[in-house]
């Protein structure tokens, strides 16, 4: 090998500090302040990021190269991020590590059951938490060979991409109420709102899907949860 490939090569080694240094993260995310989080995870532990926001992106990039590590939300507009965890399980050769990751509590199991290495719940609290759940699943030659520090260091992303994902949900609501983008909102605003830890538009959230799930009539829940959306689009509202 000559020098400049061998320096090329210890360039990407991972470090005490980048434990995922030379790693590629495919992470498949609708929204934008949930995927703002990665990016920030992913740079300050040495990861290549990719992003896809729905199954369709995510198996187009998927068919042009392939990610060290799939991240894949549970809930993504064009379908279940489950379909993505199992396919890429199955695949050969197979993706080195699969996440499963949902801001809805209780649905490892259903990320677990698809083909996921592991489970991610949103909020992901630092960056430790972040960087073990891909250590522990990467296979031992690509991991340091002494034991990671791991940092408790916690990281926060832009509130313009909190305002991106409220407008985003203003669209949906102002589109149709159908029952397929009444599901959709409910889950995304629901999963947003606990990550940035908005508990009135996280109930609100609730309430509209309960409303859909029972058969209730569903005129007052969207209406109460488009309102909330709005306001804190108009006010900028900080939690």
């Amino acid at each position: 090998m000559e020098d400049s490939e061998l320096f090329a090569a210890a360039q990407r080694m991972p470090t005490s500090r980048r434990p995922l240094l030379g790693l590629t993260v495919l992470v498949v995310e609708d929204s934008r302040f949930a995927c703002e989080a990665m990016r920030l995870l992913c740079l300050r532990s040495g990861a290549r990021i990719r992003r896809a926001d729905c199954l369709k992106s995510a198996r187009r990039h998927l068919q042009a190269y392939r990610p060290s590590v799939v991240i894949a939300d549970l809930g993504l507009p064009d379908g279940s991020g489950t379909e993505l965890i199992a396919e890429c399980a199955e695949v050969n050769p197979r993706v080195g590590v699969i996440l499963g990751t949902s801001g809805d509590l209780g649905r490892e199991t259903e990320a677990l059951d698809s083909g996921a290495d592991g489970y991610l719940q949103k909020p992901i609290a630092t960056l430790g938490q972040f960087q073990a759940a891909i250590l522990r699943h990467l296979p031992p030659d690509w991991q340091l060979r002494r034991p990671t520090p791991l940092s408790d260091e916690a990281v926060e992303p832009d509130m313009l991409a909190f305002q991106d994902d409220l407008a985003h949900a203003a669209d949906i609501l102002s589109e149709g109420d159908d029952a397929k983008s009444l599901d959709y909102v409910a889950q995304f605003v629901g999963g947003v709102a606990r990550s940035i830890g908005d508990q009135t538009l996280a109930d609100a959230a609730i309430t509209l899907a309960t409303a859909r799930s029972e058969g209730q009539p569903l005129g007052t829940a969207t209406a109460a949860m488009a309102g909330l959306v709005q306001d804190r689009l108009e006010k900028r509202v900080a939690i």
